[in-house]
C-alpha cells in the first residue's frame, strides 16, 4: 500500500478517537474539576497503552526519543486539562475548532521550512479545511470574547507543541511513544491536582467516561504518531486537526447543540479537503 494511504488512513482514526475523547472529556468536566478528569483520563490511557506496548514487546525507543516523547507529554498534558476546562464552558463546538486550528498552523508553518512546500492541490486543501474549520467554530452571533475562548487559544499553542515534540521521536514504537508521553503528562496533572488539594468527587456514570476518553485519547496519539511516521508533517497534522468535526457532530447529537448552516457548510469543506491534501 502505498505511504501517503498508510498515512491517511492512520490520521482518519485519529480524527474518530481524538474527537469521541474531546466530547467525553468536556462532558465529564463539566461536573467536576477538568485537573482531576484529566488525571483520571491520562491514567487509564497509560494503563492502556503500556499494556498493549507490553503484550506486543514493541522495542523501547532510544533515550533521545524518550526526552522527545516526554516533552510532547509535558506539552500535551497541561494542554489537554486547559482544553477541556474550555470545554467545559458550555461552547464546545466552538472552542474545540478554535484549538485545533492554532494547534495546526504552527507545525504547517514548520513542516513547509523543513520538508519544503508540496504541490498546489495539497496547498489547496490546506487553505480549504482551515476554510472550514474556520466556519465549524464561527458562531451566529458574537458580541464580545465567547467564554473559555481564551483557554482554547492557550491549548491551541500546547498542542501545536505537542504535535512537534511527538514528530522528533523519529520511528521509535508508537506505542512506547504514546506511553512515555502519558506518564510526562500524568505527574504533571496529577502534581497539579495534588497541590490544589481536591476533594472533589466524580459521578460513577462520569468517571467511566473520563476513563473511557483516556484510552481513545491515548489511541489517537498513537494513531497520529505512526501517520507521522509515514507522511509529511503537515499533511498527517492537518487531517488529524480535523477531530473537532466529530466533536461537534457527538455534541449536536448527545447534547442537542445547534447544527447551523455555516457549521454544516465548514464540515461539508473539511470533508472536501481531504482528498486534495492526501493527492500523492
Amino acid at each position: 500500500m502505498p505511504p501517503n494511504l498508510v498515512s491517511t488512513g492512520f490520521s482518519l482514526a485519529s480524527i474518530v478517537t481524538w474527537g469521541s475523547a474531546d466530547f467525553l472529556g468536556g462532558y465529564a468536566a463539566q461536573r467536576a474539576d477538568a485537573f482531576l478528569v484529566t488525571a483520571l483520563a491520562h491514567g487509564s490511557g497509560l494503563v492502556f497503552v503500556t499494556a498493549v506496548a507490553l503484550l506486543q514487546h514493541a522495542p523501547f525507543p532510544n533515550h533521545v526519543s524518550v526526552l522527545w516523547a516526554l516533552a510532547g507529554g509535558l506539552s500535551g498534558g497541561i494542554s489537554l486539562a486547559v482544553f477541556y476546562r474550555a470545554l467545559s464552558s458550555g461552547q464546545m463546538g466552538l472552542n474545540a475548532p478554535v484549538a485545533a486550528v492554532l494547534g495546526a498552523s504552527i507545525p504547517v508553518a514548520v513542516g513547509f521550512a523543513l520538508e519544503g512546500l508540496p504541490h498546489a492541490l495539497q496547498i489547496a486543501g490546506f487553505l480549504l479545511a482551515g476554510l472550514g474549520i474556520w466556519f465549524i467554530c464561527k458562531p451566529d452571533h458574537l458580541t464580545g470574547p465567547p467564554e473559555g475562548m481564551g483557554l482554547a487559544i492557550l491549548a491551541g499553542f500546547g498542542f501545536a507543541g505537542f504535535f512537534l515534540f511527538m514528530r522528533q521521536t523519529g520511528n521509535s514504537s508508537a506505542v512506547w511513544v504514546a506511553s512515555i508521553s502519558k506518564i510526562a503528562s500524568l505527574t504533571l496533572v496529577g502534581i497539579i491536582v495534588a497541590v490544589k488539594a481536591m476533594s472533589g468527587r466524580l459521578q460513577r456514570g462520569r468517571t467511566g467516561i473520563a476513563v473511557l476518553a483516556g484510552v481513545l485519547d491515548v489511541m489517537g496519539t498513537v494513531f497520529y504518531v505512526c501517520a507521522s511516521q509515514t507522511g509529511r508533517l503537515d499533511v498527517s497534522v492537518v487531517l488529524c486537526s480535523l477531530y473537532p468535526m466529530v466533536t461537534v457532530l457527538l455534541a449536536g447529537i448527545f447534547l442537542k447543540e445547534r447544527f447551523t448552516t455555516l457549521r454544516l457548510t465548514g464540515m461539508a469543506a473539511a470533508l472536501l479537503a481531504m482528498p486534495l491534501i492526501t493527492l500523492k
